[in-house]
């Protein structure tokens, strides 16, 4: 019985994965980190707590739906006493980043900022159709509910770099995100991010090549965040059999 250590349990998806959690086989729900009440009831014998070296030191793995805040710390915990850790909080600074490399370093690390196999496959068609179509101008538009936090999301984020890395470009000199007033014709190799938010839009994500004549567009949409739980359980699954290293939801789910 694999032990899982949560972090970010009273968040949006704090609820599916403790739901998810419990109804694995595999897993045994060990310790819960809190800031706040837990909404949800879990089991009795679960570790409660409010203090990162207990959550790091009573798990076999942690899976992270947080706050920036809460994984730099975890991250640096997790480099003291090392353990495989399963990330999908968004919004990381480049120090966090860091982090997170460094902690693979000791420990196995998966990292995503979209958990879903349907996101993860898109990637790889990403990057594909924008080295393929190179004459193709691209354009991300990602929908969230009015709550998230961060813009654009971490996985158009993601899907941005992919795009980048299929015609050999640097994705933080060509990304635009947002266009206002007098900014003359669109630049050949630039890649626009759009954010828009409202209502409960759990996330859909478009990847637009359009050219004069004819454009393709390839768009994800999570209908429930139960998605992003499942494969945050399988990815925590997988890795706790992995060496240290950083890895992605691709390498857990084989695409």
């Amino acid at each position: 019985m694999i032990k899982v250590g949560l972090l970010g349990s009273t968040g949006r998806m704090g609820e599916h994965l403790i739901k998810n959690i419990s109804q694995d086989s595999d897993l045994k729900l060990h310790v819960v980190h809190v800031y706040d009440d837990l909404k949800v009831d879990i089991p009795k014998d679960t570790i409660v707590t409010n203090d990162i070296a207990t959550l790091v030191k009573e798990s076999d793995v942690i899976i992270d739906f947080s706050a920036p805040k809460a994984t730099e710390a975890l991250c640096e915990e997790v480099i003291k006493t090392p353990t495989p850790i399963v990330v999908a909080t968004t919004g990381l600074t480049k120090h966090q980043q860091n982090l997170l490399v460094e902690a693979s370093k000791v420990a196995p690390v998966l990292y995503s900022s979209n958990m879903s196999v349907g996101i993860a496959l898109l990637k790889k068609l990403v990057k594909e159709v924008s080295s393929k179509l190179r004459d193709f101008d691209i354009e991300i538009v990602e929908m969230h509910h009015r709550h998230k936090v961060d813009a654009p999301s971490g996985t158009a984020l993601t899907l941005a770099e992919f795009a980048a890395k299929g015609r050999g470009l640097d994705i933080d000199k060509v990304r635009v995100s947002g266009r206002d007033g007098q900014i003359g014709p669109r630049s050949k190799d630039e890649i626009a991010v759009m954010a828009l938010r409202g209502g409960d839009i759990v996330g859909r994500h478009t990847v637009g090549f359009y050219n004069d004549g004819e454009f393709i567009e390839l768009t994800h949409t999570a209908t429930s965040r139960e998605t992003f739980s499942k494969g945050a359980i399988k990815g925590a699954k997988w890795l706790i059999n992995q060496p240290k290293g950083l890895y992605s939801i691709n390498d857990a789910i084989g695409i």
